[in-house]
């Protein structure tokens, strides 16, 4: 794998204000706070000029600073409710370090609550978007557990199922069915200037990496950690 050159600034969007599991961002995994794992993946990382935590808690902020990060702003309050798009986090985040870092090549969103990746899902990610103009963002994936098109079903108002996605032909099989990923939150690597002119994620070109499983755990919900409590003492154990 060459290296990277180009100038990459990695970042944790992590607001106070988690409704599904209160307080998720900084409480305690395998001995350290939960964003500390995004942080020290992000300093790990040699092709990662500095991390940057955008964030509109003050708890959160004094932990972050505690790791290395820097939190050089408090996110505003409007970009941190449970309705505002992190998008819109990302371009506040943007425009703030253009304004007083300069210009910078790739940006790259490690979300807090995904502490299992490491330091070459993130160069996947980084490297993916550098080998290739054309792509605007790079996004983690993992192979899918359900299948639209096999064992994923709607529901009509008069209380019947039916699949997600008809596939055409007989489909008797999952192994038949088109194969299909569920998006992770283990890295997002973006040109900065995609993200400052788009709406979405998906109005861009977009390239994946695939991560197994046991990296691609998401924390939302109490089961979630739980989950993650258990992934973690297996894996100090090991």
């Amino acid at each position: 794998m060459s290296n990277i050159e180009s100038r990459t600034i990695a970042f944790i969007f992590a607001r106070g204000g988690s409704k599904g599991l209160p307080g998720k961002n900084i409480k305690p995994l395998a001995g350290k706070p939960l964003i500390a794992h995004s942080i020290d993946i992000a300093k790990a990382c040699p092709f990662i000029e500095t991390v940057i935590v955008s964030t509109d808690d003050e708890a959160i902020a004094a932990v972050a600073r505690e790791y290395g990060a820097e939190v050089p702003f408090m996110r505003p309050p409007e970009l941190a409710t449970d309705t505002a798009p992190e998008w819109l986090s990302w371009r506040h985040a943007i425009e703030w370090t253009m304004r007083e870092k300069g210009h910078f090549d790739h940006f790259v969103s490690l979300p807090a609550t995904s502490p299992f990746r490491n330091v070459e899902d993130v160069r996947a990610c980084v490297q993916t978007l550098e080998e290739d103009s054309a792509t605007d963002i790079v996004i983690t994936v993992k192979n899918a557990d359900r299948s639209p098109y096999f064992n994923m079903v709607v529901i009509d108002s008069d209380g019947r199922a039916d699949l997600v996605i008809k596939p055409q032909g007989e489909v008797s099989r999952r192994q038949d069915a088109p194969a299909v990923y569920d998006m992770t939150t283990v890295a997002y690597a973006a040109r900065p200037q995609f993200v400052l002119r788009a709406q979405r994620l998906f109005d861009g070109k977009v390239k994946t990496v695939n991560i197994p499983p046991e990296r691609a755990l998401d924390i939302d919900t109490p089961y979630d950690f739980m989950l993650a409590q258990a992934i973690a003492q297996s894996r100090f154990a090991s």
